[in-house]
């Protein structure tokens, strides 16, 4: 199995994020004041620079409005 930081599946997940966030209106700082974080940590995982680990992202995912388990669904196909 091969790294998967810079892989298809991360880069797709990456874009959900995004598109998440802009889709609810929100800017990076709002969403790190929702998450009590800086906005650099929005920013880092929504440029690749940061990984997220699996309760970092149902965090964001409920601030997001998104369904955390059709995301990973959504990703495994």
């Amino acid at each position: 199995m091969s790294k998967s930081f810079h892989s298809a599946a991360y880069e797709e997940f990456r874009q959900i994020l995004i598109s998440g966030r802009k889709a609810k209106g929100l800017t990076q700082v709002q969403v790190a004041k929702k998450l009590h974080r800086p906005q650099s940590f929005v920013s880092k995982y929504e440029h690749g620079e940061r990984r997220l680990d699996v309760v970092e992202f149902l965090q964001i995912a409920k601030v997001l409005g998104i369904d955390a388990s059709e995301v990973v669904r959504n990703l495994d196909e």
